[in-house]
């Protein structure tokens, strides 16, 4: 015999959406290893107004609860899962900090301070983080894209992607220096006119539609059609995405200049 296949003997542990981790490792290690294999150039993760920083889950996870935990439900609505905090903090552990290719930014309005937090230098207004990465190819996508309800319609969500983006796609030797990549991507559901706008405002183009990209929980089967009975999934509905991307020759091509407009 040429060939076997042990994979249905071996144990499966790989993580799936939803999975809660026990109380004690939710929050990850102490101190706090953010397990990412890039560097973070702080200069280029902020603009006047806000900077990223890491998320902590132990420093950032009471407030961001605080903001969203209420108002999920709205906030989530064109997201494939709706979590628990528990299940969020185990997303985060789990299939985040655990994959050194992926983070998670705290978004800090530095024009209203917090004076439960000062040492933030300035208040909690959402978080976004990078997912998907090839280094290999040098591409990433844009995700878990989140403006408090609080801070919307101001400056937090132009400023918070356009300082990703150039943190993305300048070069390591300009500056303020970057990572260098190639292509950055954005997906959002078709109805998220929101989301899909705020990509094209800073500069992503349009690609395409990529189809039956998500199976929906039982919670959200009234945000696509259903899938095909007798399938592993059980024929729960599924969800397309809107395919957008920016790329180096975008970002040379008059999307930097974009980019620092808004920032200024």
């Amino acid at each position: 015999m040429l060939w076997v296949n042990n994979y249905l003997s071996q144990p499966t542990t790989a993580p799936q959406f939803g999975d809660v981790l026990p109380e004690a490792e939710r929050y990850g290690p102490t101190p706090y290893d953010i397990n990412f294999a890039y560097p973070l150039h702080e200069e280029t993760l902020q603009s006047d107004r806000i900077k990223l920083v890491p998320f902590i889950p132990s420093v950032h996870a009471e407030t961001y609860w605080r903001h969203v935990g209420d108002c999920r439900t709205e906030i989530f609505h064109y997201y494939p899962a709706i979590f628990t905090l528990e299940e969020t903090l185990s997303f985060f552990e789990l299939f985040l900090r655990r994959n050194p290719h992926t983070v998670l930014f705290a978004v800090i309005d530095k024009t209203r301070p917090d004076a439960e937090h000062p040492e933030w230098g300035g208040s909690l207004a959402g978080i976004l983080g990078l997912f998907d990465t090839s280094p290999a190819n040098l591409t990433t996508e844009i995700g878990y894209v989140v403006v408090f309800p609080e801070f919307r319609g101001t400056h937090v969500a132009k400023h918070m992607d356009g300082v990703l983006l150039r943190y993305l796609l300048q070069l390591p030797s300009q500056s303020p220096p970057g990572l260098g990549f190639r292509r950055v991507q954005w997906l959002a559901h078709p109805d998220n006119a929101a989301s899909v706008g705020l990509a094209q405002r800073m500069g992503f183009k349009v690609e395409g539609r990529k189809r039956w990209m998500w199976v929906l929980p039982d919670n959200l089967t009234d945000m696509g059609p259903a899938g095909r009975e007798g399938d592993p999934a059980g024929g729960r509905s599924g969800r397309d995405s809107t395919v957008l991307s920016l790329c180096w020759d975008d970002w040379e091509g008059g999307a930097r200049e974009r980019v620092e407009d808004v920032l200024h």
